[in-house]
């Protein structure tokens, strides 16, 4: 297949050390041109296995008048902690609605494509009773915990569990997520410093893999927090049913990505952007032109893994089979513009995704930005 046309993405399915198996159940900055996240350019691919997509019901809004909203925490009520990045402020999302100030996080300055990014719930939440939250500071991009006690609403002191993540006005990353293994991982950007990507002792371009007090992951590749590098920009992290763990990463000029992630491997950037970098860089699953695109959140639920798009201003559903990847379908195309976050909701019967239209770069509506949920039909 030649370079994607019409917006028909590119996909490539491919072999990851050893046979890939993939089970249901589960450019630069944000926008502009000049080595921006969000660039043109071509796609490729390989053609993939059939599969059928899930068709999505009709969006309905939950939440209005919120922020730039990043990171999404499902509580076990099924209300949302919800950061707004560039406010740094936390608010409570409920099913109905409702719209709760939670507080303001420490030492977040927001500057371009920083500011108060992912957040994530200890896996062991409320007996540890713990926000993760990752974001920028005058100095670097770091993760920090807080107590949060769902009865009172009160957000507790900020605690910082690593900082020294290189920052900078593009290409900080920012999600994070805890695996299966109960270990939080984290995708960084390069910070418009792409050989930091390629360095191993650096914490840039990286997903990392951490304990929940922010030390070194046991088994980790390298001795280190590294767990993968070679990457650009990576805002979206998901695990399927098989504990295979995928992520979302900005192009430059040419390809967008999907790719499969495993321990000590390296994903070819700034030396390859896209497949055929060789033996020594893993190609990624799919690809897309960056204007069709610019992929931030992920999850997986009705089989298949989902993908929110920025510059694209699409929701891009790619069906997981037992052997191989379906073709992408985009969903919503430009009906709520850039979209920033998408997550799986309590119970897998739907989907929460926010838009990011008050982020200097979209055009906004009166009630931006928003959250939508999303059912699966």
């Amino acid at each position: 297949m030649g370079p994607a046309t019409n917006g028909t993405p590119a996909v490539r399915v491919a072999a990851v050390l050893g046979a890939l198996v993939l089970v249901a159940g589960c450019g630069g900055q944000e926008g502009g041109t000049g080595g921006t996240e969000e660039n043109g350019g071509g796609g490729y691919g390989s053609g993939s296995a059939s599969a059928t997509a899930v068709e999505p019901g009709e969006p309905e809004v939950v939440a209005t008048g919120l922020e730039v909203p990043w990171g999404v925490a499902f509580l076990p009520d099924g209300s949302a902690l919800v950061s707004q990045r560039d406010l740094a402020e936390i608010v409570r999302v409920s099913g109905d609605g409702a719209v709760t100030d939670v507080g303001t996080v420490e030492g977040v300055s927001p500057v371009g494509e920083g500011g108060l990014m992912g957040l994530a719930l200890h896996p062991d939440f409320p007996d540890e009773p713990y926000l993760y939250a990752y974001h920028t500071s005058e100095s670097d991009n770091r993760i920090s915990r807080m107590e949060y006690d769902p009865g009172s609403g009160e957000l507790g002191e900020a605690e910082v569990v690593l900082d020294g993540i290189p920052s900078s006005s593009h290409h900080d990353g920012g999600r994070i997520e805890f695996g299966p293994d109960g270990m939080l991982y984290v995708g960084t950007g390069d910070a418009g410093r792409s050989r930091l990507a390629q360095n191993i002792d650096s914490l840039a371009g990286k997903i990392l893999r951490i304990t929940p007090e922010g030390e070194p992951a046991p088994g980790n590749p390298f001795d280190n927090r590294v767990y993968s590098y070679g990457h650009r920009n990576v805002q979206g992290l998901a695990w399927d049913g098989e504990e295979n763990l995928y992520a979302t990463e900005f192009g430059a000029d040419k390809l967008d990505e999907i790719n499969l992630i495993e321990a000590g491997n390296n994903y070819g950037w700034p030396e390859v952007e896209g497949p055929g970098g060789g033996d020594e860089y893993v190609d990624p699953l799919v690809t897309w032109s960056p204007e069709e695109a610019s992929p931030s959140g992920a999850a997986i639920a009705g089989g298949s893994l989902w993908v929110a798009a920025l510059r694209g201003e699409r929701l891009w559903e790619v069906p997981l089979t037992e052997d191989g990847l379906g073709e992408p379908v985009a969903h919503y195309q430009e009906e709520y513009g850039r979209l920033r976050t998408v997550a799986t909701a309590p119970g897998g019967d739907g989907l929460w995704l926010t838009t990011s239209n008050l982020d200097a770069l979209g055009n906004p509506v009166a009630e931006d930005d928003r959250i939508l949920r999303v059912p699966l039909e």
